[in-house]
């Protein structure tokens, strides 16, 4: 039975496990718990008995001088209360032990009493993995559930995951069957540089669960020990030429992978992104008039000499009829990154105008276009009416003799009035 004598009633309590060995790669989950025990001074109210879980030819206890008597420490998890500041206050119950060398079940269902008793909201534990990522980039982290529900309202990833499994995996189980929410925060850590501590991957796990618990979580001097680790392995790296290659390989292939995806509506999204960033809101059913991007109704004109449809010319591939070519320039420099509307609403780099006067620019290439088409229909068709009329005159003499099918107009008349 479980007695917690002494503890207060907690406000909308969270727990936050982690646990030294399998799961933590550079002890950076435990490192993360014992970051926020010692920054918000937690009290340690309830330890399991080390005897039903550890073995000790596993881990060992350890012995210590105290003022000259000898003590002696034994592995076990430790239960502690924190109280987060700020305008909502929340409590959080951390866990922090060794991952138990037996009887796992009982291990996760003394823990589920613990929260049970303490009324606890949500199980959060964090783990660390070795993986193929670089050093030089952010850490990443992810998030995972068995509860779809709980993937769906925190954007979180649904656990597809088969094959060996740690006391993480199985509290998270054991969470979902006991109908507790739990969540898992994973970061993966670079193989080839696994020695704990690695403060990096602590600060990215502590930076997940400010966003996950919408909390602020004081660092104290973690970011500047996370700047010093990665110069050191910087420093590490740069004298052996086999470990920078390999950096460089699976920074490549880092940045390859998170290259959005290449396509046509991919760009027009991203695109669109910028120019509301830009306008500051978005343009009625994703067109914008002003902003130099043509309607996308109007992509395509049709040809109204052949019927079939083609693709509108870019404004930005024509220079200004009006304007000189270092006024064009001058604009170009003046957009962000190089980037610009075409007239076919593409982003392009190159001389262009802004805002009203290039919607003005293109609305009025636009028009000389349709003019043209216009133009061209009106030629097209008179000369197919001389035809007709000459055909009408020489009668069927001059079509005697010819092959079915035939056409009396010139094969180069055709092609042109094709094209």
């Amino acid at each position: 039975m479980i007695e917690l004598e002494g503890v207060p009633e907690l406000i909308d309590p969270v727990m936050i496990c982690a646990f030294e060995g399998w799961n933590d790669a550079g002890d950076a989950a435990s490192t993360a718990v014992g970051h926020l025990d010692r920054e918000w001074k937690g009290e340690v109210f309830a330890a399991l008995d080390a005897e039903d879980y550890y073995d000790f030819q596993v881990n060992r206890p350890t012995v210590w001088l105290d003022g000259g008597v000898r003590k002696v420490t034994w592995p076990t998890t430790r239960l502690s209360v924190v109280r987060t500041g700020g305008d909502k206050p929340r409590d959080l119950v951390l866990v922090r032990g060794i991952e138990p060398s037996m009887r796992w079940r009982s291990f996760c269902n003394e823990i589920l009493g613990f929260a049970h008793e303490l009324g606890v909201e949500m199980v959060v534990v964090l783990g660390a993995l070795l993986g193929d990522t670089p050093h030089t980039r952010p850490v990443p982290v992810s998030g995972v559930t068995s509860d779809p529900d709980l993937a769906r309202s925190l954007d979180l990833e649904e656990s597809r995951y088969e094959g060996p499994t740690g006391i993480v995996g199985i509290l998270q189980e054991s969470c979902t069957h006991a109908g507790v929410p739990a969540v898992s925060l994973w970061a993966a850590v670079p193989h080839y540089v696994s020695q704990p501590p690695n403060p990096k991957a602590t600060l990215a796990l502590l930076n997940r669960l400010e966003d996950l618990l919408e909390l602020r979580i004081p660092l104290g001097e973690l970011p500047e020990d996370a700047r010093a680790w990665q110069l050191g392995v910087d420093q590490l790296a740069a004298e052996d030429s086999e470990v920078a290659e390999y950096v460089q390989s699976l920074e490549e292939a880092r940045d390859t992978a998170e290259l959005p995806e290449a396509s046509g509506e991919a760009i027009a999204r991203e695109f669109e992104r910028y120019l509301r960033r830009r306008d500051g809101q978005p343009g009625p059913g994703g067109h914008a008039s002003d902003s130099g991007v043509a309607d996308s109704r109007d992509s395509y004109l049709r040809d109204p000499g052949s019927g079939r449809a083609r693709p509108t010319r870019s404004t930005a591939r024509d220079e200004p009829r009006d304007e000189p070519r270092e006024e064009s320039s001058d604009a170009a420099k003046a957009e962000p990154d190089g980037a610009a509307a075409t007239g076919d609403g593409r982003p392009a780099g190159g001389a262009k105008p802004r805002g009203e006067e290039a919607g003005k620019a293109g609305r009025a290439d636009a028009e000389d276009e349709r003019a043209e088409d216009r133009a061209e229909g009106e030629a097209e068709r008179a000369r197919r009416g001389e035809a007709e009329e000459d055909k009408a005159e020489q009668g069927p003499d001059r079509d005697a003799g010819r092959e079915p099918g035939g056409s009396d107009e010139d094969p180069a008349d055709e092609a042109d009035g094709n094209a």
